[in-house]
């Protein structure tokens, strides 16, 4: 969901471009976008991919059954065309008509994506909590008295 979707309630094209650049990176991954990388890792898939890009490390980030020498180029151009439409702030994410031209053109030279939206999982909160930090509740206190 395209955060100006979920914060703000906004939707338009660029919130369907959002959603495209999910799917591309879910693909590529061979993953979900809701599935951890491992359980010491807060990093959400954006955020895994993201790490990844600046790395320059992103066969990591490919599915095996997908990756060849063949087509690791065309894989890694999808992956920054991706990341380009799961940018946070909508005005940086291109257009789906350029969405389109960036995967037909043979050209290799595509705008360089910034930190993308929710690069952190916060659903995991709970599971890092320690007591330093904050506090489970996990016991209830029930005080039955009459009247």
């Amino acid at each position: 969901m395209a955060p100006e979707y979920a914060m703000k309630g906004r939707f338009s094209e660029k919130s369907d471009v959002f959603s495209f650049g999910v799917l591309v990176l879910e693909i590529i991954s061979g993953r979900k976008s809701t599935s951890s990388w491992n359980e010491t890792s807060s990093f959400s898939l954006f955020g895994y991919a993201w790490m990844l890009w600046k790395e320059q490390d992103l066969s990591t980030f490919i599915d095996p059954f997908i990756l060849n020498t063949s087509s690791e180029m065309e894989i890694r151009k999808c992956i920054q065309i991706g990341l380009l439409c799961v940018q946070e702030f909508a005005e940086d994410r291109p257009s789906i008509s350029s969405v389109l031209a960036m995967l037909t053109s043979e050209t290799t030279s595509l705008p360089a994506p910034s930190q993308p939206a929710f690069t952190e999982r916060h659903d995991c909160i709970f599971k890092m909590c320690n007591v330093t930090n904050c506090t489970l509740n996990n016991i209830s206190i029930t005080n039955i008295t009459g009247r």
